[in-house]
């Protein structure tokens, strides 16, 4: 597709730096370099929100997979190869995490630190380094701008004069082949002509000494004019250094393939996807599931009496004496866990969180023998409660 037509080309005196107010471009991009700050902080935390959405959703698809594959039939080591997806992946989501935070709490704050001690305010006239730039570039410009209007006014004036001149000539031209003209009128018509050629001399001999004016003024034009824009190119210079580092730190966070924490993710990935071992699998599952497996053949199997056991929960009552249970000097300290209420008369009752003495270990069947405040003695289940951390038996 042709680019379409393009407008006549514009004057370069007129865009030039040199001509009157063109320098307000340069001033101009101070206020742009802060706006154009402000774009980057606000950009930054664009991609920080981006960075924590992925985490939260390499998070979500985490958590939602991992609970499905707990319930499939893979097993050995091909099971650790597809959760090693998942714990890879949390530690994937961590670092994004990170990345976000890093973009928001480093790179945006530092550069708004800077912002902030470069773009100095002046009351009521924006930057200040803005106002400055500004004040000296018309200070340097106001002698040549004068130098201008008066070379353009002698240059009018000198254009005004060849065009009478040019008038007159064509008019004594038409005179010259006039055969009815009187010689009084062609004479008087000739005067003005060679009036109208003196006046155009004089003008032209104005212009030239202005030109000659302003040409020579040029060179301490230059100077100045030169000397406040290197001013504002050094002020430029700077916040294209920072801004210069501040985009690599933005890329040294944002760049993960060179990040040492993403290679050993995607390493311990690989190299638990390559220790996928068929016989090893194949192993297990003969062993777990298979022939492998433990078995109790069918064999003889003598008679013995039956033993008279206990009713669940009661303590033997008839084999209790110092021969088959030391007594604990000073005991152990022991907090209840559940309420306990004895249904005998030496069983212990307590409530939870309850703490006494353990001086007797546990029988055979869970007992225990405690001592509570107050001399009170009996057995508890040994379930029941868990020793106090610290204590030591004594």
């Amino acid at each position: 597709m042709a680019d379409p037509p393009a407008g006549p080309p514009e004057d370069p005196n007129k865009i030039s730096f040199w001509m009157p107010g063109n320098y307000v471009r340069t001033v101009r991009r101070t206020p742009e370099s802060h706006q154009a700050c402000n774009d980057i902080v606000a950009c930054l935390k664009d991609r920080a929100r981006v960075e924590r959405q992925y985490a939260r959703q390499l998070t979500e698809w985490s958590s939602k997979w991992k609970s499905i594959t707990d319930t499939r039939p893979l097993y050995g080591s091909l099971l650790r190869a597809w959760q090693c997806f998942f714990s890879s992946t949390e530690r994937l989501s961590a670092f994004h995490t990170s990345i976000s935070q890093s973009l928001v709490s480093e790179d945006g704050e530092r550069i708004r630190s800077w912002k902030k001690e470069t773009f100095p305010r002046k009351m009521f006239c924006g930057f200040r380094e803005s106002h400055d730039l500004g004040t000296a570039f018309s200070r340097a410009q106001k002698p040549w701008v004068k130098r201008l209007k008066k070379l353009e006014k002698a240059r009018v004036a000198y254009h005004k004069s060849c065009q009478r001149e040019q008038i007159a000539q064509e008019k004594e031209n038409q005179a010259k082949h006039n055969a009815n003209l009187s010689e009084s009128k062609l004479s008087k018509i000739q005067q003005t002509r060679e009036k109208a050629t003196q006046e155009r001399s004089k003008a032209r001999d104005r212009y030239e000494k202005v030109l000659e004016d302003v040409s020579g003024f040029a060179p301490r034009y230059m100077e100045e004019m030169e000397s406040v824009f290197d001013q504002s190119q050094e002020e430029e210079r700077k916040r294209i250094g920072f801004l210069k580092e501040a985009f690599l730190s933005i890329h040294r966070h944002l760049d993960i393939t060179n990040n040492e924490s993403i290679k050993a993710v995607y390493g311990e990935l690989h190299h638990t996807l390559t220790s996928v071992s068929e016989p090893d699998d194949l192993r297990w599952w003969k062993n777990n599931h298979g022939p492998g497996m433990p078995t109790d053949w069918p064999k003889i199997e003598d008679w013995n009496p039956p033993i008279k056991k206990h009713k669940p929960g009661k303590k033997p009552k008839a084999h209790r004496g110092p021969e088959e249970k030391a007594v604990m000097i000073g005991g152990v300290r022991v907090r209840a866990l559940y309420n306990y209420t004895g249904e005998e008369e030496d069983e212990l009752s307590f409530r939870a969180g309850e703490e006494f003495l353990k001086i007797k270990e546990e029988d055979d069947q869970g007992w225990c023998w405690g001592l509570k405040e107050g001399g009170v003695q009996g057995f508890y289940p040994a379930n029941y409660v868990l020793p106090v951390k610290g204590d030591q038996e004594s």
